[in-house]
């Protein structure tokens, strides 16, 4: 690949002749406007123009995905819509191994075009000098495993529920529960930052104090992630809150303090960043706008998450599970020789989820997460984190999961509860 350029891959949707179209695309995020001005010479252009790289038509609809396009001038009542596969390429001089301006190119002003009834960015390939300006995950996979002691088998875990409305002294009960139960990792919900019935400060203290008590115990330390989501000037004083209390992780929402939040954030952090995609539906539900997740990912490990959600099968979400699982390899996937990062399974999780996601994402680097999974087991927390592990280690085996069960009373309680 070119280390002097970056190559996006789009698909889209247009009234127009797709060479026409993409040739739209490529001068409206470079050099383009819509009539010659002055200073715009051939010479610039050559220099600074995004060039299209490929064309591939893939079909031909009569009806637009979106509103708003804009057919060519004296087409007739029977327009065809042509869909295809465009790779563009843009100059790296053009904006520099800089994440937001790389987002104002490559997914900036497109969406708005009106030749377009739809357009999506699918993936990105990016030079080695972003590279050297953004270091990646600075735990990833492997360094989270080292810190929480966990190795050979996934991460398992549960986020704190109810999302809301727990004051400090309640989450003690339920994070010393779980933590008593052999749980690796716990997790704030995304909607429970720094709010006025439960200031971060004192949820990190009343945690930290029981995961601490129950470590001294049985040597195991939980790793607990703290939603520290919050304006840019607060997220380090939120973090050094956490490091001086003794946590292990942080958790931030990606899209709440945008891509640029989290690389300032991987400047200092000292712990694994738990990165949250909520708000990634706006992005990505509609199949002709927005962005696929192999794009948006490869973002977010440039700009530092050690662990990334990804939604889970059978989740109750409305993602595919060959969408979910082809989120799983992205992440994985080596991106500069590393950069990998923690896939996260969450939504709709048990025991019995764990033999399709192993077949099927052929990894046991993921963390699991379980809600009523766990915590509404009939034998309790600690059974329902037995069962979790069960479930996957029969999946691993290739045994079965319900022989599996005969012989590992945690799981068959799992099945009789939540296999229904």
């Amino acid at each position: 690949m070119s280390q002097d350029r970056v190559f996006a891959t789009y698909h889209i949707e247009t009234p127009y002749d797709l060479e026409y179209a993409a040739k739209v695309m490529a001068g409206e995020q470079s050099t383009g406007t819509f009539i010659a001005v002055p200073g715009e010479t051939e010479e610039l252009k050559d220099k600074f123009s995004a060039k299209v790289v490929s064309i591939e038509e893939l079909e031909v609809v009569s009806t637009p995905t979106l509103p708003g396009s804009q057919p060519p001038k004296g087409s007739n009542e029977s327009i065809s819509y042509h869909r295809g596969k465009v790779v563009l390429s843009f100059p790296l001089h053009n904006f520099g191994p800089s994440i937001p301006n790389l987002l104002a190119t490559v997914a900036g002003n497109l969406y708005e075009l009106r030749e377009f009834s739809g357009l999506r960015l699918m993936d990105l390939e990016l030079p080695h000098a972003f590279m050297e300006k953004y270091p990646g995950p600075k735990f990833g996979i492997e360094g989270t495993r080292k810190l929480a002691n966990v190795y050979n088998r996934p991460f398992i875990g549960t986020i704190v529920k109810p999302s809301i409305g727990l004051t400090p002294d309640d989450l003690r009960g339920v994070v010393r529960d779980l933590a008593l139960a052999g749980i690796d990792f716990i997790k704030d919900d995304e909607l429970n930052a720094n709010p006025p019935y439960a200031p971060l400060k004192d949820r990190v203290k009343a945690v930290m104090e029981e995961i601490e008590r129950v470590a001294d115990k049985t040597g195991k330390k939980v790793m607990y992630a703290f939603n520290i989501t919050d304006d840019i000037d607060q997220l380090e004083r939120n973090h050094e809150t956490v490091v001086k209390a003794g946590g292990n992780c942080v958790m931030v929402g990606i899209n709440s303090v945008g891509l640029a939040g989290v690389a300032h954030l991987r400047k200092y952090s000292e712990v694994p960043i738990h990165g949250h995609r909520n708000q990634w539906g706006a992005m990505t539900r509609c199949p002709q706008l927005g962005m696929e997740f192999t794009a948006y990912q490869k973002m977010c490990r440039l700009a530092g998450v050690d662990h990334l959600h990804c939604n889970a099968i059978d989740s109750k979400f409305y993602e595919s599970n060959e969408s979910v699982i082809k989120s799983v390899k992205d992440c994985i996937t080596p991106m500069f020789d590393g950069y990998t990062v923690m896939p996260v399974l969450s939504s709709g999780q048990w025991a019995g989820t764990a033999p399709d996601s192993y077949s099927s994402m052929e990894t046991i680097d993921v963390m699991h997460l379980a809600g009523g999974g766990i915590i509404g087991h009939p034998g309790g927390s600690e059974a329902g984190v037995k069962s979790m592990i069960q479930g996957w280690e029969a999946a691993v085996s290739g045994v079965p999961l319900h022989e599996y069960a005969k012989t590992h009373f945690e799981l068959a309680q799992a099945i009789e509860k939540f296999g229904k």
